[in-house]
């Protein structure tokens, strides 16, 4: 999970199919958002270290691999599940997909791939500082009221039932599912950290 801009793109072989012909790929020129680090900031868990004089800011990397991802790949149309960046190098997405290794990625339209301006300021701070505390839960999708939760550890995603099928409702710019001192699972609203009174409640 990285914060990126597209500077170019290409169409480039990716090998063969069964039948021998050549599989066509979008390779895009990706330079990762950098940003400078802060005096007691979270970062997974852990509160990061100011930055040495002079030093460069770190990548926004909110997930993965060290190294920087320097290209994405995707299919060559919509149609064959590719997903279209702006190569303006102005827009900056957050992109979600499936690393290849050696400084490249790969994503389709089923992943998760957003300009950076549309996200919450919720959703900014919680990508550093509040989605992990969810790791060990499970967002159920609710896709017809009335849904419930079959475990305690689970926390009902009803944006598509109650925003007629929006995948980008109230509860996913606004809240985050974490992880309670009890074992179960709820959504906790706001940029704040949850109070201890939050996480040390039980559920009757």
């Amino acid at each position: 999970v990285i914060r990126a801009k597209a500077v170019s793109a290409k169409e480039v072989d990716s090998g063969n199919d069964i039948y021998g012909n050549p599989i066509k790929r979008i390779q895009y020129e990706i330079k990762q958002i950098k940003v400078p680090g802060r005096a007691g900031q979270e970062t997974g868990g852990r509160a990061a270290s100011a930055p040495a004089a002079h030093s460069a800011p770190p990548p926004q990397m909110f997930k993965g691999p060290d190294k920087d991802i320097e290209f994405i790949y995707t299919a060559p149309s919509t149609a064959v599940c590719g997903r279209l960046l702006d190569t303006g190098g102005k827009k900056e997405y957050l992109i979600a997909g499936k690393s290849e290794g050696n400084g490249k990625m790969h994503i389709t339209l089923c992943d998760l791939v957003s300009t950076w301006d549309s996200l919450s300021p919720t959703q900014k701070k919680s990508l550093n500082q509040r989605y992990q505390m969810g790791c060990e839960c499970k967002i159920s999708r609710c896709l017809s009221i009335p849904c419930f939760v079959s475990s305690s550890d689970e926390c009902l995603w009803t944006d598509w039932a109650m925003e007629k099928n929006n995948v980008d409702g109230r509860q996913a710019k606004h809240y985050a599912c974490i992880k309670r001192s009890d074992g179960s699972c709820a959504w906790y609203r706001g940029m704040a950290p949850p109070k201890q009174e939050f996480l040390d409640i039980e559920d009757p």
